[in-house]
């Protein structure tokens, strides 16, 4: 975690974008590094003090209500589900608070610079993606076959990475209803991320994601060993820390879902009749 006068914290925040196919509010925005918001573009940084700070807003108001979420919890979500993520020890999800923000309280992240497979200089798969029919790339796994917009038939694939599968082990762990395909990205830094957990953590089984592709698989022994660590830490800070974010019988749901993975480490196959979030990117 960076240094507390890091403006990431409490500098303020100009909007420059929103991201438009979000289901939620979601704005870009920036910080200058002096914790104000700059009145015009700035030039080229002549070093990295210079840079400011950018990020993902996603104020509490703009949350749309959900049928099977509390309404103005999904910010709070996101924030337990970056707590479980560093008590783990993991990287997967960048920073991300609870703070002020220009429409009041909301969910703040660090914005991650992702990597552009599709330029000029040639396609390469993303780490989630479409391939014709059967055609499963060498490094990928087939999760399901389907017909695309154009009426041609294709397969959803996923890379086969450790680092990709550390983020499906999470989503068991966050009981994650949305692990869409745009919520995994490739950092310029070598570290996958993954991001939007704002419908998380619920009591009763919700997972969907495009992960699939290890189910019924064993989890590697290192991330049974964090997990085993962290179920054995939960009741004490870590939980407290929890609490102000979901409710007791989420936290306790959570250490169930911990337990099982800790006595039974093998990838859970799908259990409900939308084991997929729609639309699937």
């Amino acid at each position: 975690m960076s240094r507390p006068c890091d403006p990431f914290y409490a500098g303020d925040l100009a909007v420059v974008g929103r991201v438009s196919t979000a289901s939620n509010l979601t704005l870009v925005c920036e910080i200058a590094p002096d914790g104000t918001v700059r009145e015009t573009a700035p030039a080229a940084p002549e070093s990295a003090s210079d840079a400011g700070v950018r990020v993902v807003y996603k104020p509490v108001r703009g949350e749309r209500p959900l049928w099977d979420f509390p309404d103005g919890t999904l910010a709070g979500r996101e924030v337990a589900s970056y707590l479980v993520c560093q008590a783990l020890g993991w990287t997967v999800i960048p920073e991300t608070i609870l703070r002020e923000g220009p429409l009041g309280p909301g969910m703040v992240q660090r914005w991650v610079e992702s990597v552009d497979n599709h330029t000029e200089r040639g396609d390469r798969l993303d780490l989630v993606d479409l391939v014709p029919a059967g055609t499963v790339p060498e490094g990928f796994r087939e999760v399901l076959r389907a017909v695309d917009g154009a009426g041609a038939e294709v397969s959803l694939v996923h890379a086969d990475d450790p680092r990709l599968q550390r983020m499906a082990v999470l989503d068991v762990l966050l009981n994650n209803a949305d692990r869409k395909g745009g919520h995994a990205l490739e950092g310029l830094d070598g570290t996958v991320y993954g991001v939007d957990h704002g419908i998380c953590l619920h009591t009763e089984p919700k997972l969907r994601t495009v992960l699939w592709g290890w189910a019924g698989e064993p989890v590697q022994q290192e991330l049974i060993t964090d997990i085993t660590a962290f179920v054995r830490a939960l009741p004490g800070q870590i939980g407290d820390s929890l609490a102000e974010h979901i409710t007791d019988e989420e936290i306790e749901a959570l250490l169930t879902r911990g337990r099982r993975l800790r006595d039974d480490p093998v990838m859970p196959l799908p259990r409900t009749s939308r084991p997929i979030p729609w639309p699937a990117f």
